[in-house]
């Protein structure tokens, strides 16, 4: 059988699960769903799990670096490329857009090619444009390679919750947690290496930023074997006329799904607020400029080991309201902090954000928990996060905007503040014990 379909890229897709996080048989021994086929019994069936999991870990590695590598040499970049300051702001914002263009084709692509066989290929793009896009010739050529990389970065972001969904049903808590942890290593070690590789490597920001497109490269194989070996272990049982065909989700009239849309867009707003503006606060209260860079990067390093212990104590929980408000709160009190004493307690609020930043492995975790099979999750998991970027690409620019006029950091960091409201108010109500079949 071809990985043709959403409910076949592992095992266990399509059975009915419940919230905990403790797997009947063991990773290595997922449960077939209703009208699958075991998988085989031999050393490639029993191997093949491990093979998922090293694939999905290679895979969130490679979803941050093309952004934060080019955030760390934005101004050689800029400088190179002769481009101007509007075209530098605006590329701030193409990631969140790409995520939300791109991302929401992820379901067609899937149902026709398979998961495992588009995030191979959402890799392969990744490194493709990684490596070219330095070297494409001006602005345009940049902008076009740099959408390739998103492109490939958009559909494994809404794909990697179906791949847990489906192969890891009763683990849905854990492994979300080792996604995220490798998502956010990822992140924060392109933050930090970038600018002392490419003085290593000669000093040109053309190497610093295609340098990344090895580490995209060793996920390509890793991918091809687990979509060969898924396809040579799938029995005649599995194919298309043998399952039950699953239910039909109209994604929009749940309000689950719109709960966790929006959830998702006023956690990924103050994410980028966050990455793109606090060094500049502490800075104008007059952090230097190296410290400053090193408080983002505490804030970062944050969510490693949070975004592997958060998960797995969610997924215990039957409602995710109080984790979602106590992540708010620590994101009160560090704006709180930023507005009254953004120096004197400098290192106390960088780590009360980092701590609310980890709302998003919280999001993710509630996607994988809020439907019944990985069709379900495949069409939520490219709702949540398509809409949820598009609500995310003014918060940086009006932040901006707002410093610029009003000569101060007071009405922006009143904005962030004022945004935390209607996310814990959304992310309680997406973290309530429901499934958006049940509401459609």
């Amino acid at each position: 059988m071809a990985d043709d379909d959403l409910a076949t890229l592992g095992p266990a897709a399509g059975a009915r699960t419940t919230s905990t996080d403790r797997p009947a048989d063991g990773p290595e021994h997922p449960q077939p769903g209703p009208g699958q086929a075991a998988p085989a019994a031999g050393p490639t069936g029993r191997r093949l799990p491990r093979l998922v999991i090293a694939g999905l870990v290679l895979a969130a590695l490679n979803l941050r670096p093309a952004i934060t590598s080019l955030g760390a040499l934005l101004e050689e970049v800029r400088t190179g490329l002769g481009m101007s300051g509007t075209v530098a702001g605006l590329l701030t914002s193409v990631p969140a857009l790409c995520f939300a263009a791109f991302g929401i084709a992820a379901p067609r692509l899937a149902r026709r090619w398979g998961p495992g066989a588009i995030v191979c290929a959402g890799m392969a793009a990744i490194t493709v444009g990684v490596v070219v896009r330095p070297y494409a010739g001006g602005t345009g050529g940049f902008l076009a390679a740099s959408a390739l990389a998103l492109a490939g970065i958009a559909v494994s972001n809404v794909l990697m919750p179906v791949v847990i969904k489906s192969w890891f049903p009763g683990r849905v808590g854990s492994m979300t947690g080792l996604y995220s942890m490798a998502l956010a290593l990822g992140t924060s070690l392109a933050a930090a290496l970038t600018v002392p590789m490419t003085e290593a490597l000669g000093g040109s920001w053309r190497t610093g930023l295609s340098v990344w497109a090895a580490l995209a490269a060793v996920a390509v194989p890793a991918w091809v074997v687990v979509v060969r070996q898924r396809r040579a272990i799938a029995g005649p049982a599995t194919s298309a006329a043998a399952r039950p065909p699953e239910a039909a989700v109209r994604i929009t009239s749940s309000p689950t799904a719109w709960a966790l849309a929006v959830f998702f867009g006023l956690q990924a707003t103050a994410a980028y607020i966050t990455m793109g503006w606090m060094p500049q606060i502490f800075r104008d209260a007059g952090v230097s400029a190296g410290t400053a860079g090193v408080l983002l990067a505490v804030t970062m390093a944050m969510g490693v080991p949070l975004s592997f212990v958060l998960p797995r104590l969610a997924a215990r929980m039957r409602h995710q309201g109080p984790l979602v408000v106590l992540l708010g709160l620590c994101g009160l009190a560090g704006y709180t902090g930023l507005w009254l004493a953004p120096a004197a307690g400098a290192w106390v609020w960088a780590l009360l954000m980092g701590i609310s930043n980890c709302a998003f492995p919280l999001a993710l975790t509630m996607i994988g928990m809020r439907s019944t099979s990985s069709a379900g999750v495949v069409k939520l998991s490219a709702f949540a996060q398509s809409v949820g970027y598009l609500i995310s690409i003014p918060g940086p620019l009006l932040v901006g905007t707002l410093y610029q006029h009003s000569g101060g950091w007071g009405l922006p960091i009143a904005l962030m503040a004022g945004l935390m409201v209607p996310q814990i108010v959304v992310g309680v109500l997406a973290g309530r014990d429901r499934r958006i079949e049940d509401e459609a």
